[in-house]
């Protein structure tokens, strides 16, 4: 037992060795893991047009004329386009350390780019690698990989055994008032932006900045947008008001 146990540890050290010396990058931007990781992104293109053409029909059936339904698909595109900058940009600081491949499926299923940060920390750190202070291994790569994934398995879980239990809580809530329903979904929406910018402007640092900025940019644009009746400055508000406020912090001293 003794001797099978020696060569049991022998053989993972030599594997450890081996792993070592292979770079990380060539597995991580590697063709394979590409096409594996396009297969998901696809699933996501895939859920995004069959709920685009159901919502399409659905617009139509309840009234809504083809010109409304065109004029909300183009502001949606143009409100989109903050939120993608910063998951961009993110991107590009996440690829750095688990390559191409990962960073594209992480944010295309997620879009949460803290969390990802988060998640591939804590596994590199699992194997005793400090992301921006130690040099990234293969063993550091796959422990990172298999946390952000099994990390964010509990929301995809949550979401298929509850999504269709919403109609009962919504009803419940609202009585089947549908006025009473706007306003809790508006509040919820406030709530839910109200708690996330909470944290930065606590923060007082260049988050507070940003968010601040943020913040007046579209206290100023939405007003004047509606006073003025601007259509195109009421759909590109709130882009103006990300970016504007990115742009700030970093010109912040």
């Amino acid at each position: 037992m003794a001797r099978k146990g020696k060569r049991r540890k022998k053989f993972k050290e030599e594997m450890r060795m081996a792993m070592e010396q292979v770079n990380y990058l060539e597995i991580a931007n590697s063709f394979w893991l590409w096409l594996a990781t396009g297969a998901a992104v696809a699933v996501v293109f895939v859920q995004a047009f069959l709920f685009a053409r159901k919502s399409y029909g659905e617009g139509l059936e309840l009234g809504l004329t083809r010109q409304q339904m065109n004029d909300a698909i183009k502001s949606s595109a143009i409100t989109a386009l903050g939120p993608s900058f910063v998951v961009l940009s993110s991107m590009i600081a996440l690829l750095v350390s688990v390559g191409g491949p990962m960073a594209w499926m992480r944010l295309s299923f997620i879009g949460s780019a803290q969390f990802e940060m988060m998640a591939m920390n804590f596994g590199t750190q699992a194997v005793g690698v400090t992301v921006g202070q130690d040099p990234m291994t293969l063993m550091a790569f796959a422990s990172a990989v298999w946390t952000m994934t099994l990390g964010s398995i509990g929301w995809i879980l949550v979401a298929t055994f509850s999504a269709d239990k919403m109609d009962r809580v919504q009803q419940k809530f609202s009585g089947n008032d549908t006025a009473l329903m706007g306003v809790i979904a508006t509040a919820a929406v406030l709530a839910a932006f109200g708690a996330n910018s909470a944290t930065h402007l606590v923060a007082l640092n260049k988050n507070t900045v940003s968010c601040v900025a943020g913040g007046l940019i579209m206290l100023i644009l939405g007003p004047l947008a509606d006073r003025k009746n601007i259509k195109w400055l009421r759909e590109w508000a709130l882009f103006f008001a990300l970016m504007g406020g990115m742009l700030v912090a970093v010109l912040w001293p």
